[in-house]
């Protein structure tokens, strides 16, 4: 919080003579661009503001000290512009970023002149992340704004006629509305329109002419906009649909209340097509950074066959269900077929089926309207299929869908429609589905767990990423890229591994994949003293379970057993989880359906 200082506004300046027409101008300010105002004096005195600055009207900000070296003071004495990016940690900013007490992050700050004169400053402030973000993002065209509302400012502080009549400063600010790339329009007491950008009018389908004039439950039936005006509380970010008579709209929708003294005289509203608002949500959540097949390392066989699978599925917009065991990366392969293909500058939202608790998965996935059910979260919220629009949704651990829920999955897939918790429109989305699962999804339609529809419908496209144990010739290339990994993160010199834990590598089985190995490799990094890791280092779980070991005492039929299970499991792993693989296994070993299933049981191989 900024450092302040109670005054006597006695003998008010030239700002303080407008403080009320000043107050208004903030308010409309904050309601079109939704970062908080502050207004102050030449002798550092607030004369209004918005938000947490709204409590500080009348006190002195930096000490009432010009010359300290602070933002305000600053702007005053030499007249220019300036932005605080980082507010919080600028010890030039305010007092308080010295006492640790300072709450701003960011503000761009602006003298007011009039005929010469500097008669204070206007700032916009940041407070939050998301605002700070927006600030710094469009510095340049709010510096150019936030200029514009200092003129006019100093021009209603200079003209007598201009405190008296209002049309002058409406004028002004609806120009200045014009610029604003949001969707606006305000309202007087009564709800009639008295201005609509050209955005607006666009989102509107109309006129600017067919809507100014008219009253706003006229264009937008059933407005919460008359509650505004009569309570004096706005709301943030509302869907709201509305029905015109060729047409219907769907908006997400802020008001704020426009207030002089104590009265409520208009309203400013900035909507967004909830199309547009969709896209902005995941920009800001930013789920997962953008990976292509080249982070998919190998050059065994049936890695650079998978690279060759990813990029020829990632131009079809057709549902893939991605297996294999766990850790083998199936998360990685989901993400680099969205960014592969054409839906790469659209949103990639993954959702993990299992770590969602069974009365929340149906709301995270489907969204839900207000007053769905109580706690739902006020003006509704969209489902991360809503979220996924134009983009991709990513189903981690299908396996886990509870099943009450799958009938509802399966008609989205087949419609392309969402309905809301507590809702009764559809909702159109354009979403690829990806899934993936470590599970036996066939055993699961038998045991009556998993629909078989619902299979059938995300198994368009079948990809099986074969496990580690398969393919040890990229086990040494795979190893060298995670201490490489780690040299990176941690600045740890460490230049390679000792022969024998590159044989105890190759020959161990690895039953948790890729994931395994680099956690390995992360504790090893860690553990070794000298820049070579040696077997002392290797977790004990693996350094006791070395494979291929050959004991004096094993009999032929032991030998013989173990290689037939291993030759069998990875013949398994590579067919893949594919309907009639037993069959297809069948025909390659040239053995009998029976006689495959037999020493399928008696291997303890499922």
């Amino acid at each position: 919080m900024k450092k302040t200082m109670p005054v006597s506004l006695k003998n008010p300046s030239n700002l303080g003579a407008i403080r009320s027409d000043a107050q208004v101008i903030a308010e409309a300010i904050s309601a079109i661009i939704e970062l908080d105002t502050i207004i102050v004096d030449e002798f550092l005195i607030v004369i209004a503001g918005t938000g947490r600055f709204k409590e500080r009207v009348g006190v002195k900000e930096e000490g009432g000290d010009l010359h300290a070296g602070y933002l305000y003071g600053r702007v005053i004495t030499r007249g220019k512009a300036e932005i605080v990016e980082d507010a919080r940690n600028d010890l030039r900013y305010d007092p308080s970023v010295a006492e640790g007490t300072a709450t701003e992050l960011a503000e761009i700050c602006c003298p007011i002149i009039g005929h010469g004169k500097i008669l204070g400053v206007i700032g916009l402030v940041a407070v939050t992340d998301d605002q700070r973000q927006y600030l710094l993002s469009r510095k340049r065209r709010f510096l150019e704004f936030v200029r514009r509302m200092a003129q006019l400012l100093a021009g209603s502080a200079s003209e007598t006629e201009a405190l008296q009549n209002s049309t002058s400063v409406t004028s002004q600010l609806k120009t200045i509305i014009e610029s604003i790339d949001n969707a606006i329009l305000s309202v007087d007491k009564h709800g009639t329109i008295l201005h609509c950008n050209q955005v607006g009018a666009e989102l509107i389908q109309r006129t600017k002419r067919s809507i100014i004039g008219k009253n706003i439950s006229k264009i937008w039936p059933g407005t919460p906009i008359p509650d505004v005006l009569k309570n004096g509380s706005g709301y943030h970010w509302h869907e709201e649909s509305y029905q015109s008579a060729n047409h219907s709209m769907t908006f997400m929708v802020t008001v704020n209340p426009v207030v002089s003294g104590s009265d409520v005289v208009g309203a400013v509203a900035s909507f967004k097509d909830v199309a547009d608002f969709r896209q902005k949500a995941y920009d800001m959540i930013a789920m997962a950074p953008r990976v292509g097949v080249d982070a998919i390392w190998g050059e065994s066989l049936p890695i650079r066959k998978l690279r060759e699978t990813i990029l020829q599925v990632a131009q079809s917009n057709s549902n893939v269900l991605i297996t294999g065991e766990t850790g083998t990366g199936k998360g990685l392969v989901a993400s680099a077929i969205h960014h592969s293909g054409p839906r790469l500058a659209g949103p990639f939202i993954p959702v993990n089926c299992g770590a969602i608790p069974d009365n929340l998965i149906e709301s995270e996935l489907f969204g839900y309207r207000e007053g769905a059910f109580s706690g739902a979260k006020k003006g509704g919220k969209p489902g991360k299929f809503e979220l996924a629009h134009n983009g991709t949704m990513f189903l981690d651990e299908i396996g886990d869908m509870p099943l009450r829920l799958q009938p509802k999955l399966l008609h989205i897939l087949q419609t392309k429609l969402v309905e809301r918790l507590g809702g009764i429109k559809s909702i159109p989305v354009n979403t690829r589905v990806l899934s993936c699962t470590n599970r036996n999804l066939e055993r699961m339609i038998l045991e009556k767990e998993f629909r078989s529809d619902l299979f059938f419908r995300l198994n368009v496209i079948p990809i099986h990423i074969p496990p580690l144990r398969v393919r040890s010739n990229d086990m040494l290339l795979l190893l060298d890229k995670f201490l490489e990994k780690f040299r990176l993160n941690e600045g740890k010199v460490i230049n390679g591994v000792s022969e024998d834990v590159k044989e105890l590598f190759i020959s161990y089985s690895w039953p948790g994949n890729v994931r395994e190995l680099e956690n390995t490799v992360e504790y090893m990094a860690s553990m070794a003293s000298k820049d070579i890791i040696t077997i002392d280092n290797v977790p004990a779980r693996i350094r006791n379970q070395r494979q291929g070991k050959i004991s004096p005492d094993m009999s032929l039929d032991a030998l013989l057993q173990r290689y037939e299970k291993n030759l069998l499991r990875e013949k398994l792993d590579e067919i893949g989880n594919i309907p009639g693989k037993i069959d297809k296994l069948a025909d390659l070993l040239h053995v009998s359906r029976a006689t495959l299933y037999r020493k399928l049981k008696n291997l303890g191989l499922k």
